[in-house]
């Protein structure tokens, strides 16, 4: 089975791509919603205690974890130890899960791969990249975004340029969204034969609740 990292900074169009994966029967790990389900409940009592005030009802306030990031951004690590365990265990159950039911190709969507060396994790990385402006327009498009939230964010992520001259693959979604698809479906044919160890070497063996148990 070929994992496949598919990343690219905020605003780039990740969710088009994945999409077009999904269109094709291909399952895609999303990590941002998986953190958004561990929000809900699983990790409210670490990120309570990590961030006090941060949490409602049972769940974590983004609006108001947001901002205490914002006004320590020093801190994202400290948020980073508790989610990113959890967010590998379900990784880790999603790739043994289409590994059993013997799918070729699995995706996971984690828009922070090589900031976190996810890049390690997988066989081949997919980099989906816009102009600056363009990425600047969607996000501000986005509910609660503002240009200060927007500089803190990007600040932590890679370099768009960067990212593309280290990835196998580059989608370029300026244009319309068939156009993206097309590339997605350039891609998948391209990955015929393509190398796959990333299974074998980091997930094959995995034992996700030891390696969270372990990391916290």
């Amino acid at each position: 089975m070929v994992i496949i990292g598919l990343t690219g900074s905020m605003g780039m169009g990740k969710s088009t791509a994945a999409d077009r994966f999904r269109q094709l029967g291909i399952a895609v790990f999303d990590a941002d919603a998986d953190v958004h389900r561990l929000y809900n409940g699983p990790l409210t009592t670490k990120i309570e205690a990590a961030f006090p005030g941060t949490t409602i009802d049972g769940k974590v306030d983004r609006a108001k974890l947001s901002q205490a990031l914002l006004s320590h951004p020093d801190r994202f690590q400290t948020l980073e130890a508790i989610v990113h365990p959890a967010v590998r265990q379900s990784q880790s159950a999603v790739l043994n899960a289409e590994a059993a039911n013997g799918a070729k190709l699995t995706v996971l969507e984690i828009p922070l791969l090589y900031e976190n060396g996810g890049e390690t994790r997988v066989d081949a990385v997919i980099v989906v990249s816009a102009n600056p402006d363009v990425q600047r327009q969607r996000l501000m498009a986005r509910s609660g975004m503002t240009r200060e939230k927007i500089d803190t964010l990007l600040a932590r992520q890679m370099p768009d340029a960067e990212k593309r001259g280290r990835a196998d693959f580059v989608i370029d979604t300026n244009g319309p969204v068939s156009r993206c698809h097309d590339q997605v479906d350039d891609i998948i044919g391209r990955l015929a034969g393509w190398p796959c160890t990333a299974y074998d070497r980091h997930w094959r063996s995995a034992s996700p609740l030891s390696e969270l148990n372990e990391t916290q």
